[in-house]
C-alpha cells in the first residue's frame, strides 16, 4: 500500500483468488446457495489508486475495455456504499489497472471492491474494523468479505461466514485461463445441489493446511460446479488434462470458473508448463499469499 504524506491519494493492490475446493450444500429460501469453500489469496493482482476530489460523486477509469467504468462496476458499488455510510463529503476518482482476468473465478472485482472499502477507510480516517468493512462488503458481493484481508480461510453461509487458516505451503500456482467469460449467475442457476455425487471433504483440507501437508491438501481438491461449467465448455477439462499431462501435482477450476489453477512443486517444471500453454490462453505463474 502506498498513499501521500497528506492523504489525497492511496493506491492498493487487489489480489486475486482460488478456491481450493469448493462445496454447495443447498439452495436457500432466499435463493442464495449455502456453501462450504475453503479460499486463497494469489500473487497476481489488480493496482487500485483512490484519489480524494473536491467535485462530489464517483469517477472511474478502467485500462481494461471489457470492464464497466460506471455503477456497474463494484468497485464502485463499494465506493458508493462507504459515502452512503459515513455520509462523506465531496467525490472520489478511482483508477483500476487491471491484470486479474475478467468473468474468470478468481474474484478480480470482489478484489477491487474490497480494495476500495480498506483504501476509503484509511484515505478518510474512518476507524473501521474489518469486520464493519465486510459488512459493507458483503451487502455488494459475497467474495468481498474474504478478499478484504484475504490470506487462507474456511469461508461458509453464502462466502461472509470466515474461519482463518494458516497460508498454504509454498508452491507454485499456474493458472490458465481459456479467453471466455462465464456468469456465476448462470453456473448457480443451472446447479442442483441435490444431484451432487460427491461432496468435497472441506474439513479434512483445512486439517491439512493447519498442519501444512500440501499432499493432502491437493488429495482433497475438488469443486462441485466444475460439473455444470465444463458440460457447457469442455475445453476447461481439457486444460486440466494438459497441466497434469505437464507435470502439475493437480489441476482445479478456480470458482465458477473458467480458469484452471494447477499446483506445482518445482518452480521449473511450473515454468516449462507456463511457456508450453502460453498464446493458447492467458497464463499466469503465481504464488499463495498471506493475510494483507
Amino acid at each position: 500500500m502506498c498513499y501521500n504524506t497528506h492523504m489525497s491519494y492511496i493506491s492498493l493492490r487487489a489480489y486475486a483468488k482460488i478456491n481450493l475446493c469448493l462445496d454447495v450444500t443447498h439452495r436457500r429460501p432466499d435463493g442464495y446457495h449455502e456453501l462450504h469453500s475453503i479460499m486463497q489469496t494469489i500473487d497476481l493482482h489488480d493496482t487500485v489508486t483512490l484519489h480524494k476530489s473536491s467535485r462530489a460523486g464517483i469517477e472511474l477509469s478502467v485500462d481494461a475495455k471489457n470492464v464497466p467504468g460506471d455503477a456497474g462496476n463494484l468497485a464502485y458499488m463499494a465506493a458508493q456504499a462507504v459515502f452512503r455510510e459515513f455520509a462523506l463529503a465531496g467525490g472520489l476518482r478511482i483508477t483500476l489497472e487491471k491484470r486479474i482476468p475478467v468473468a474468470a473465478g478468481l474474484g478480480g472485482g470482489s478484489a477491487d471492491a474490497a480494495a476500495v472499502i480498506r483504501g476509503m477507510d484509511t484515505l478518510y480516517g474512518l476507524g473501521m474494523d474489518t469486520a464493519r468493512m465486510r459488512e459493507i462488503g458483503l451487502t455488494i458481493g459475497a467474495d468481498i468479505p474474504f478478499l478484504i484481508t484475504g490470506g487462507t480461510a474456511v469461508a461458509s453461509g453464502i462466502g461472509e461466514i470466515l474461519t482463518p487458516l494458516p497460508r498454504l505451503p509454498d508452491c507454485q500456482i499456474l493458472l490458465a485461463c481459456p479467453r471466455l467469460a462465464v456468469s456465476t449467475k448462470w453456473v448457480f442457476e443451472h446447479l442442483s445441489p441435490d444431484e451432487i455425487q460427491a461432496h468435497p471433504d472441506v474439513a479434512a483440507m483445512a486439517d491439512a493446511i493447519r498442519h501444512g501437508n500440501l499432499d493432502a491438501v491437493i488429495a482433497h481438491m475438488a469443486n462441485v460446479l466444475e460439473a455444470v461449467t465444463i458440460a457447457r465448455h469442455n475445453i476447461i477439462g481439457e486444460i486440466k488434462q494438459d497441466l497434469l499431462a505437464l507435470g502439475a501435482q493437480a489441476a482445479l477450476m478456480s470458482g465458477s470458473g473458467p480458469t484452471v489453477f494447477a499446483i506445482f512443486y518445482d518452480h521449473a517444471a511450473a515454468q516449462r508448463a507456463k511457456t508450453a500453454m502460453q498464446g493458447e490462453y492467458d497464463v499466469y505463474l503465481t504464488t499463495p499469499i498471506g493475510v494483507h
